[in-house]
């Protein structure tokens, strides 16, 4: 049984969790922001994900209720998170009401600015091209072992 494994079995046993399934990951593309934006939701200040749609090319969309074991750059298991709502909208629809949830921005534009690097590189990996009109999975969760 691996780290994340293990992680989740005691996850099941503390909380009396009916096993489920779950996800691992972790945030973005690099190894500062992966573990910047880890520290964000273990301190309660990210609630929420959004996520190009091109991301969810060999996985499924996440749906409310999901669980994921968000794990650090390293890939060690850090908390465990409950999917609680799931958007699909484009990215020009994305209001500062919904970025914020994120924790990572004081305003839209820069929220914006971030998540167009971001896309740029997710689309490009997926032979795609960023728009404002590419749909983005704004998913919402809550931390629920940690």
């Amino acid at each position: 049984m691996n780290q994340i494994e293990a992680y989740w079995a005691r996850f099941l046993e503390e909380t009396n969790t009916p096993n489920k399934t779950y996800t691992s990951w972790h945030f973005e593309l690099t190894e500062e922001l992966a573990n910047e934006l880890l520290e964000l939701v273990l301190e309660g200040k990210k609630r929420a994900t959004a996520s190009s749609i091109y991301d969810f090319e060999h996985d499924p969309v996440p749906k409310v209720g999901d669980y994921s074991v968000i794990t650090n750059w390293a890939g060690e298991p850090k908390c465990i998170i409950r999917t609680t709502s799931v958007q699909i909208l484009p990215f020009k629809d994305v209001t500062f009401d919904l970025a914020k949830l994120e924790g990572e921005d004081d305003h839209l534009e820069s929220w914006r600015e971030g998540h167009i690097k971001y896309y740029t590189q997710v689309c490009k990996a997926a032979n795609q091209e960023f728009t404002w009109d590419m749909q983005v999975v704004f998913e919402q969760f809550q931390v629920v072992y940690q």
